[in-house]
């Protein structure tokens, strides 16, 4: 029963918009109207610096860690774990409390993952730093990380649901940043965003 009502508790508390609420309270403008307009750590960097998108990056690395690691400790099927995990995850993309118009879901996913397994978590976490580190573009960096993930819950977790559901996770942010990828054949990504 537990496991079922933590479904939408984790989608209610990925809805929370880490990147606006942060930006509120420190006095920064609305992410959503400037630099990409992407409420998420990414571009809150861009508008109010690095402890701001240190504190929005944490927070939503929280919203996917925590209903799923709760769910870990309460022995709750890995089926109903994964399910859990992709209901913060659209929470964050969708959140009901925004106008169900979210970021692009990168750091609510790493929670997801190291909520499943410390060594999955750290494995995205490793590629994305390495990628970052050779390339300097921190899309690239999340997309590179996110197409292996499935391949590394497989080789880490190797249960099915948890594959299925991190590849889920992969489509969406790859679909999310559809525009990243369309900058980065034109290698026009990682120039300064301008505000639309």
């Amino acid at each position: 029963m537990i496991g079922w009502l933590l479904i939408p508790a984790a989608y209610l508390l990925g809805s929370v918009s880490c990147a606006i609420i942060v930006c509120r309270l420190l006095g920064l403008p609305d992410p959503r109207g400037q630099g990409s307009g992407n409420p998420g750590a990414t571009n809150v960097m861009r508008i109010g610096g690095k402890k701001a998108a240190g504190i929005t990056l944490f927070g939503d690395m929280l919203k996917g860690f925590i209903p799923v690691y709760l769910a870990n400790v309460l022995d709750i099927s890995t089926s109903l774990q994964a399910v859990i995990g992709l209901a913060a995850f659209f929470g964050h993309l969708y959140p009901i409390f925004f106008g169900f118009k979210g970021g692009k879901g990168v750091a609510t996913s790493i929670g997801v993952l190291l909520g499943w397994s410390w060594w999955l978590g750290l494995a995205f976490v490793a590629t994305w730093l390495l990628m970052y580190k050779l390339k300097k573009i921190s899309s690239l960096s999340a997309l590179t990380a996110s197409s292996l993930s499935p391949v590394f819950a497989w080789l880490i977790v190797g249960d099915k649901f948890v594959v299925g559901a991190t590849l889920v996770m992969t489509v969406v942010l790859l679909f999310r940043h559809k525009g990243n990828i369309q900058r980065l054949l034109a290698g026009e990504e990682g120039k300064p965003v301008k505000s639309e």
